[in-house]
């Protein structure tokens, strides 16, 4: 089963994740890195801490934002975005931009989105 690892210490990640299990149901296990990093080798420790990474049976892995769209795609939902991603180059980067910046002000989007500055790593 397609395994996607995510910050467990980051109280606006948990949010993030509680919305994509809605959208990907059981297509997609979630799990916290630190609890279930060491079944996952090919993943450092680093590569969790900076982006969500996704992990399929046959091997592949996808960070980022690439691993969002692509998780969507594995549910059957919003695969037009990951399709996207895939053909037009200048997508995927400024979607990776993007990801990179909420990923860096989670604790300021924390505060002005839910009023209080969530625990974040």
């Amino acid at each position: 089963m397609p395994t996607m690892l995510y910050d467990g210490d980051c109280g606006f990640c948990a949010r993030i994740v509680a919305r994509w299990r809605k959208t990907t149901g059981a297509s997609i296990r979630y799990l916290p890195y630190q609890e279930a990093r060491s079944q996952f080798p090919a993943v450092s420790e680093t590569a969790c801490k900076e982006a969500v990474q996704l992990l399929l049976p046959d091997g592949r892995i996808f960070s980022g934002a690439h691993a969002v769209f692509k998780a969507f795609d594995l549910a059957g939902r919003r695969f037009a975005l990951h399709a996207l991603y895939d053909h037009l180059p200048l997508f995927g980067r400024v979607c990776e931009l993007f990801y990179q910046l909420i990923a860096h002000h989670r604790m300021r989007i924390s505060r002005v989105l839910y009023g209080k500055v969530e625990k974040c790593g």
